[in-house]
C-alpha cells in the first residue's frame, strides 16, 4: 500500500505538503489539494485506518430518493443506518448527490478527501457515472438494489424481490385471479428487471398466460397509472400487481376515474409498504418491505467490510401485508382480446429471452 512519502515523491513535494493535502489544510491551494487527493487514489492510499477516526466516518450518498420527510421511502432506511452506527459512535454524513455532482467530482478522490471510510448508496441507477469507477473502488461500498461484480469492497442489500412478488401472486390466484397484469417500475432498473422476471416466473409457475400488454415498465410514481392500466381494463385484467406504492396509489385512482371500483371489480396490490399504503381507499395490500432494517444492515455490511469480510449479495425477506384493496376475482369481458401465446412471443421477444435465461439459470 503507497504511503504518504510515495505520494510526495512521486509529486516533488513535501510530506508535509502532502499531509495538508490529504487532511483539507487551507494553506495549500485548491488545485494542488486535488492533484494530492487523485494521485494518492492512483497509487490505492486509502488513509490511516485508525479505530477512532477514519474508520468512524461514512457517508450516505442519496440520489433520486425522498428521505428527508416521514412516510418517504428513503426515511426509513437512513432511519435504521443511522440508528446502528449510533449505537457503535460512527459519524454518518448525509449527501445529496446529482447527476453533475458525479461528473465533477470522482468517487475514490471524493471518499479519501473527506475521510470516509465507507458509503450507502441510495436511488442510484447503474447508468450513474459513479458506478464504472465503483467496478474498482477501495473504499467499502454498500448499494441499495444495485449489484457491482467482482469487486470484494462493494456489497448490495435490498429485498428478496423474487419472493416477494411470489407471494403477491400467491395471493391472487387463490383469490381466483387469472388475468393479473403487472404495472414496473422503470427500464434499466435492476430491481425493476428482477420484479419482472419473478412476475414471469411466478405466473409460469401456476400455469397461468402472460400477454406482454400486461407486463409493461412505467415508472416509479403514481402517474404511470395514466398511460397503461386504460389498456389492462380493455384487455380484461382482474387484478393489477404494482412495482411499488406510489404506482399502486395511481393505479386505485385511475381504476376509479374508469368506473371500476376495488377491490370489487379489480383488486390491486403494491410492493414496499409505505405508510400512505394503509390511509389509501381502499388501504392497500401490499409486499411489505422492512426499510428500518434495510438500513441497519446496510451500516453493518460496511462495518464487515472495514474490518476485511466481503460480503456480496444480502437480501432480506419480505412479507405481505393484507388490507383491503384484494378481493375475490370478478371476471369480465375484455373490450379487446389477448394474445396468443405465439403472438406474445413476437410481440416482446425480449422480455421472453429474458424469462427464458432466467428459467435455464434456475
Amino acid at each position: 500500500m503507497a504511503t504518504i512519502k510515495d505520494i510526495a515523491n512521486k509529486l516533488g513535494i513535501s510530506v508535509s505538503t502532502v499531509s495538508k493535502g490529504l487532511n483539507g489544510a487551507k494553506d495549500i491551494s485548491a488545485s494542488l489539494r486535488q492533484e494530492v487527493l487523485e494521485t494518492a487514489v492512483e497509487m490505492g492510499y486509502t488513509g490511516r485506518k485508525t479505530k477512532r477516526q477514519s474508520q468512524k466516518r461514512l457517508c450516505i450518498f442519496i440520489e433520486n430518493m425522498d428521505y428527508e420527510s416521514t412516510g418517504t421511502f428513503g426515511y426509513d432506511i437512513v432511519l435504521g443506518f443511522r440508528q446502528a452506527a449510533y449505537k457503535e459512535q460512527f459519524e454518518v454524513v448525509i449527501q445529496p448527490v446529482s447527476h453533475e455532482f458525479q461528473v465533477s467530482e470522482k468517487y475514490d478522490t471524493y471518499m479519501l478527501g473527506n475521510g470516509f471510510s465507507g458509503a450507502f448508496l441510495l436511488g442510484f441507477s447503474l447508468e450513474d457515472p459513479w458506478m464504472e469507477q465503483i467496478k474498482s473502488t477501495a473504499f467499502s461500498t454498500v448499494l441499495l438494489d444495485n449489484f457491482i461484480e467482482k469487486n470484494p469492497n462493494v456489497g448490495y442489500i435490498g429485498t428478496d424481490s423474487e419472493e416477494g412478488i411470489a407471494i403477491a401472486i400467491e395471493h391472487l390466484t387463490k383469490l381466483g385471479h387469472e388475468k393479473i397484469a403487472f404495472l414496473d417500475g422503470s427500464r434499466g432498473s435492476m430491481v425493476s428487471d428482477l420484479r419482472m422476471i419473478a412476475y414471469l416466473d411466478s405466473m409460469s409457475s401456476h400455469r397461468l398466460p402472460v400477454d406482454p400488454n400486461l407486463a409493461v415498465y412505467g415508472y416509479f410514481v403514481a402517474d404511470a397509472a395514466h398511460y397503461h392500466v386504460p389498456t389492462f381494463l380493455d384487455l380484461g385484467a382482474t387484478a393489477i400487481l404494482c412495482g411499488n406504492d406510489l404506482i399502486a396509489s395511481g393505479v386505485i385512482e385511475e381504476c376509479k376515474r374508469s368506473g371500476y371500483k376495488v377491490p370489487e371489480d379489480i383488486s390491486v396490490i403494491g410492493f414496499d409498504d409505505l405508510p400512505l399504503a394503509q390511509h389509501l381507499d381502499p388501504p392497500l395490500t401490499t409486499v411489505k418491505q422492512d426499510r428500518i432494517e434495510i438500513g441497519k444492515c446496510g451500516f453493518y455490511i460496511l462495518r464487515a467490510m472495514n474490518e476485511h469480510i466481503s460480503l456480496s449479495k444480502n437480501l432480506l425477506r419480505p412479507s405481505l401485508s393484507v388490507r383491503s384493496s384484494t378481493a375475490i376475482a370478478k371476471p369480465r369481458l375484455a373490450k379487446r382480446h389477448s394474445l396468443d401465446n405465439d403472438s406474445v412471443i413476437s410481440a416482446n421477444p425480449e422480455l421472453y429471452a429474458q424469462f427464458q435465461q432466467h428459467r435455464q439459470i434456475r
